[in-house]
């Protein structure tokens, strides 16, 4: 059996004829691409907006900004997630607080976000950045009614979810990332995620005014809407302080047929999963799924005793599981800044057992068969 890794990339005939037609072009960087990988990912998730970027994380920390974080904000954030998502606060001089998960879902807690705000004064947060951890759905409408309690802005981490949906209490579905609820949503194209651009990132949202804030940050704060007739076509205003975190034209090439196989990509996505509960029902725990959700399963996590010996028993037979993630809270960089006795047990007990396991649309039968009994085997 070949190595088998946890996540990876499929780049197919399509793929490669899209980048080399791009290469071929006039546009290799801000050309008519980039618009039209924007326009397209918009309609997938159903929203009014999107801004591409560098990745991901370029586009969490112009989100920030967008929504006005000060020096001294404070925003909650989920303890298991990547670190960029609590990053982005302090790349704004933000001081970053979190909520517990819940221990069936994973996903970032409306209970505990509630008993945090609750116990501060009027107006001690700004916003909350919940995130659909491993492709499900975070409960949006439930955020949303908490923030607007509290004058909160809403930012939707859903850069492993394209595809995702949950439906809610008018029984409508809802796309991930589609701006209904959350004020802005973010999606990643890291190569293990659903859509491979090498890097990138999208922005969305159904905000105009936000749309056009994005816009700004993306490309220095700079804009040509001033130009008059006693300008000519080189001019341009620096409106503001923004940075270099625009896509490329190949990038964007890549994204576009990439983001048309997501639907079929997340399809056996969940077949994948299903197979792996048939296998492990009643022995070894996984995320729970709502009934009112579809998840797009970037990831599927197992709990299990022993996780070192599991992790190294996989890597043995060329099974490159994965662990997601060392709580935020407990990273060197966050205990220096007091985050250490932060009461999170529920993160805690999850980091200590989690393990990710092969997801991906090309995992074969024959590779998940392998994988199943290679667990059983060590379980046993």
């Amino acid at each position: 059996m070949k190595a088998i890794p946890y996540g990876r990339q499929s780049i197919e005939k399509e793929d490669l004829e899209a980048v080399i037609s791009t290469l071929k072009a006039d546009f290799l960087t801000q050309g008519p691409k980039v618009k039209e990988f924007e326009e397209k990912f918009a309609d997938y998730v159903n929203s009014k907006f999107a801004v591409a970027v560098s990745n991901a994380t370029a586009g969490l920390h112009i989100s920030v900004l967008a929504l006005g974080l000060q020096p001294g904000d404070r925003v909650i954030t989920t303890p298991i997630t990547f670190a960029a998502s609590a990053n982005c606060v302090r790349y704004g001089g933000g001081e970053v607080w979190f909520a517990d998960i819940d221990p069936t879902t994973y996903l970032l807690s409306l209970e505990s976000t509630r008993r945090l705000i609750e116990s501060k004064p009027k107006g001690f947060f700004k916003g909350i950045i919940p995130v659909d951890f491993a492709g499900l759905p975070v409960n949006l409408e439930g955020f949303r009614e908490l923030a607007n309690e509290h004058n909160l802005w809403l930012i939707e981490d859903a850069c492993h979810a394209p595809g995702g949906y949950f439906v809610d209490s008018q029984n409508k579905k809802q796309k991930c990332g589609n701006g209904n609820f959350a004020d802005i949503g973010i999606f990643s194209f890291h190569p293990v995620k659903h859509i491979a651009c090498g890097e990138g990132g999208m922005v969305t949202t159904n905000n105009e005014k936000l749309y056009k804030k994005l816009l700004s940050l993306r490309t220095h704060g700079i804009t040509k809407e001033n130009m008059s007739e006693n300008h000519g076509g080189w001019f341009y205003e620096m409106q503001e302080l923004g940075f270099n975190y625009r896509l490329t034209d190949i990038q964007s090439a890549l994204g576009i047929t990439q983001l048309a196989k997501n639907s079929a990509g997340v399809e056996r996505r969940n077949e994948i999963a299903r197979k792996y509960k048939e296998a492990f029902k009643g022995k070894i725990k996984y995320q729970s799924l709502p009934s009112n959700c579809y998840n797009a399963h970037h990831l599927f996590i197992v709990e299990v005793e022993n996780r070192l010996k599991l992790y190294n028993y996989l890597r043995e037979h060329k099974i490159y599981a994965q662990i997601h993630y060392i709580p935020v809270h407990t990273l060197p960089y966050y205990k220096k800044i007091g985050y250490q006795g932060a009461d999170l047990n529920n993160s805690e007990k999850y980091y200590e057992h989690c393990i990710s396991l092969p997801m991906y649309p090309t995992l074969t039968d024959e590779e998940q068969d392998f994988v199943i009994k290679s667990i059983n085997n060590f379980t046993v």
